[in-house]
């Protein structure tokens, strides 16, 4: 939630924007095998300085979705991304000045794909590894670790990876992924059977190029079958 969360906007009747809601995102990458979170630094209000999610007031105006994707292109340049409703936080003292219940979204994307710059009340933007997170503002550290559970939780229902990965990868970039997730540690050859065996993964005649070790097989995933596997859900046992 950015900062500009004075006592003077929360007080204003004729305020444009909802002086009680807000809304905070959280958004996944994932980045030389390390799952990774985007989080901004206030420039300005009572949490200047500090690290936060990206997010902010909505506007009296306009809907809940449409706010968390203009405060986060506003806030980090990220735009055209598909953005999910986790649920609300309203904890009565998770701001200090007064209540205030915001709004979770999550999203998960590739890094390379966009160019993060800080704007609006943000004076920094860069991203996390997840087990590297600050302390953050108010109750962002919950809403954080809500949202990587979330995560966990889809990884063993559904497909994982596309929004993640870049278009050809190796099984080993793909188990490091869910590795990150998971917070486990799996066993190479159990996880290539099972990976394999769900028909999820199509194999490339395509091997790593510029590598010091021996080059691996490349793969991409199936579209037909991802998408299928993702309404469908599935439950994967690792």
């Amino acid at each position: 939630m950015v900062d500009n969360l004075d006592v003077n906007i929360i007080v204003k009747n004729d305020s444009p924007v909802m002086n009680a809601i807000t809304i905070d995102c959280v958004i996944f990458g994932f980045d030389k095998g390390s799952l990774e979170v985007l989080l901004i630094q206030h420039g300005e209000g009572i949490s200047k300085g500090k690290w936060g999610l990206p997010g902010g007031w909505i506007n009296k105006r306009e809907s809940i979705d449409a706010a968390a994707h203009r405060l986060l292109n506003e806030l980090t340049s990220l735009d055209h991304i598909y953005l999910e409703q986790l649920k609300a936080f309203g904890n009565p003292d998770r701001f200090p000045l007064r209540r205030v219940i915001t709004i979770g979204y999550y999203a998960l994307i590739k890094r390379e794909d966009y160019n993060i710059q800080a704007g609006f009340t943000a004076s920094d933007a860069k991203w996390y590894k997840i087990n590297e997170i600050p302390d953050l503002i108010y109750d962002h550290n919950e809403i954080l670790s809500y949202s990587l559970q979330h995560l966990r939780d889809r990884v063993r229902q559904a497909p994982i990876g596309f929004n993640l990965l870049p278009e050809k990868f190796t099984l080993l970039q793909l188990m490091h992924l869910y590795e990150e997730i998971l917070g486990i540690e799996m066993d190479k050859s159990n996880f290539r059977r099972k990976i394999l065996h769900m028909k999820l993964l199509v194999a490339l005649d395509e091997k790593q190029q510029d590598v010091s070790h021996r080059a691996a097989q490349l793969y991409k995933f199936d579209s037909e079958i991802y998408t299928k596997l993702t309404e469908k859900g599935f439950n994967f046992e690792f």
